[in-house]
Parts: structure tokens; C-alpha cells; sequence
């Protein structure tokens, strides 16, 4: 469970800014709580515990991120087309500051890799990050965005325009291939998923 060391109720201004509905806690021990999305905050005397299937959701919204980040990417599917997954994670100066993970039903690979990475390119703009540095082991995937390969199948062109309009939001942004041992934590969450299934 993510853990944001701070004011809680600076944490309940922000979310409140936010237009999300802050609730007072069960206990004693808990200031208060919130729900948005597919996550829930609880707030203690000094820091704000955040759970659910997507933390992001209020992680985003309670911690301050600008300047650079490298954010890693991958898809999985058994069978292409088959059971399908994704996985991303966003790395700062601190270290891992966001992760996900989740099966999106019956896709090829290259769907899937698309997926990962839009999910991945929002999540670090939800985050607030003005730079990114992307990665993925999908050379294919890189070179269609990079316009260097052609993108044939509709569906792949219009995932391939939304990574562009997501790139835009950025100040500053690389898309590089990498090898798989390098988009390893990527790569882990992705086949978690599945296996978890």
C-alpha cells in the first residue's frame, strides 16, 4: 500500500480542490477518507494510506511531482491474440513513485503494449511530471510512434495517435527501446497480472 508522508489536512484541502468528497474517519486513529476512482485514501496524524486496484487515482492528486521522470512500459498476451495484461512504473530521483498493473481481456501483444503504454503516459501526467524519458522492450511499438513504421491495423493507428496527444501534455519527452532485462519491473507486473487471473 502506497504511503504519502504528509499534512493530512493540507492532503484534505488538495482532494477537496479537487472535487472530491472527503469523509470523516472509523476510528479513532483515522483524521479522515476519501474515495475517487478505483482507490481509497485514509489519512492518520502524519501521513495518508492509499489502497485499491488503482492507486493512482488519489496518489496523483497528494503528491506534488514535477520535473523528469522515466516511466516503463509493457503488455503481455498468451496466445496473440489471448489473454492480455499490462504493467507500467514511473522512476524518479526517489525511486519508484507509481506503479500499475492490470488484464485488459483477449488482445494481440502489439494491443496490449499500446495499452501499457498509454496507461503508463497518463498515470505520470496525472502525476504531474512536466519531462518524461519512456521505455520499451516493443521496438515495434516505439517506431510507430516515432513514425518510422507504418501502423497498418486501424485499431493500432488510433492507439498510436492517443500515446502522440498524451506526449504533447509534456514539456520535454524521449521514447526509447530498450532490452527486456532493463523494462524488467514493467515486464514482472504485466505477467503478474496474468498469472493472477
Amino acid at each position: 500500500m502506497p504511503t504519502v508522508d504528509c499534512d493530512p489536512e493540507e492532503a484534505r484541502q488538495q482532494l477537496s480542490k479537487a472535487g472530491i468528497s472527503v469523509e470523516d474517519g472509523h476510528t479513532e486513529y483515522e483524521r479522515w477518507r476519501a474515495s475517487h476512482g478505483e482507490a481509497n485514501a485514509v489519512a492518520y496524524d502524519d501521513k495518508v494510506v492509499v489502497q485499491g486496484s488503482r492507486p493512482t487515482d488519489l496518489l496523483a492528486l497528494l503528491r506534488d511531482h514535477s520535473g523528469r521522470a522515466h516511466v516503463y512500459f509493457d503488455g503481455a498476451s498468451r496466445g496473440n491474440p489471448g489473454p492480455a495484461a499490462i504493467g507500467w512504473a514511473i522512476v524518479n530521483s526517489e525511486g519508484i513513485v507509481g506503479e500499475g498493473s492490470e488484464t485488459i481481456g483477449e488482445t494481440t501483444n502489439n494491443r496490449a503494449e499500446y495499452e501499457a503504454l498509454i496507461r503508463a503516459l497518463e498515470a505520470a501526467d496525472e502525476y504531474g511530471f512536466d519531462e518524461v524519458d519512456v521505455r520499451g522492450d516493443s521496438e515495434l511499438i516505439v517506431k510507430q510512434v516515432h513514425g518510422e513504421y507504418d501502423t497498418n491495423n486501424p485499431e493500432l493507428r488510433e492507439r498510436r495517435v492517443r500515446v502522440r496527444e498524451l506526449l504533447e501534455r509534456f514539456d520535454r519527452w524521449s521514447l526509447e527501446h530498450v532490452p527486456r532485462e532493463i523494462n524488467d519491473r514493467a515486464d514482472s507486473l504485466a505477467n503478474e497480472a496474468l498469472d493472477n487471473a
